[in-house]
């Protein structure tokens, strides 16, 4: 009889034990982290017209000269002024030692540590090249060769790339006469890439020196 009612008693605290897990906690409130039954809540969402005024500042060049100009160094160089590749071209804008000579640089050392030099050289070159196809420019602008429109800026980059003779065989032939660098780089690609761009700043000019100070 013990045994049976010590059975029994056992089963009886085991059961409460059990349920009592089982039992729902209340939940606690953190301190400003609860809202109440009466409060309203308010949410304020930027509309679609805010959002499209946001202004991020981020400098937008364009078609611009500059724009051009920084095109044509990541192309190049990455914009490196002090990179010299594998062919010997130098410089931001990858000058080979006989165009330096042309334009009236003859120190390549000056020349790799002068990033305001290297900046006038270019625009020095862009003269020679733009004096050098003005006729193609004149002739050219506007047609399609190759399924690319020709525009000056195009040119003046080809002609960089190539130079103004290998430019002026490629428009003459129609696209047939075509030029790649040592990297497999075409003059057409050029022209595609940097079509466009605003250079009418530039001044053509037969006889252009860079003058060192």
């Amino acid at each position: 009889m013990i045994k049976k009612w010590t059975y029994f008693s056992g089963l009886i605290v085991l059961i409460t034990l059990i349920s009592s897990g089982f039992k729902a906690f209340e939940p606690e409130k953190l301190e400003g982290f609860h809202v109440e039954n009466d409060e309203v809540i308010t949410y304020l969402v930027s509309t679609k017209e805010e959002n499209e005024k946001v202004n991020f500042n981020f400098p937008f060049t364009g078609k611009s000269f500059v724009g051009f100009k920084q095109a044509v160094a990541i192309k190049e160089s990455s914009g490196l002024y002090g990179l010299v590749n594998s062919f010997g071209y130098m410089g931001k804008y990858q000058f080979g030692k006989s165009t330096l000579r042309m334009i009236g640089i003859h120190n390549t050392a000056d020349f790799l540590k002068n990033p305001a030099l290297q900046e006038k050289a270019f625009k020095a070159l862009l003269s020679l090249n733009k004096w050098e196809l003005r006729d193609e420019i004149r002739r050219y602008e506007g047609r399609i060769i190759n399924g690319v429109k020709i525009t000056e800026s195009g040119l003046l980059a080809a002609a960089h790339l190539g130079g103004a003779g290998s430019v002026r065989s490629y428009l003459r032939s129609n696209g047939r006469d075509g030029f790649s660098d040592g990297f497999g780089t075409s003059l057409k690609s050029y022209i595609k890439k940097f079509g466009g761009y605003d250079t009418t700043n530039i001044i053509a000019s037969a006889d252009v020196k860079v003058k060192m100070k």
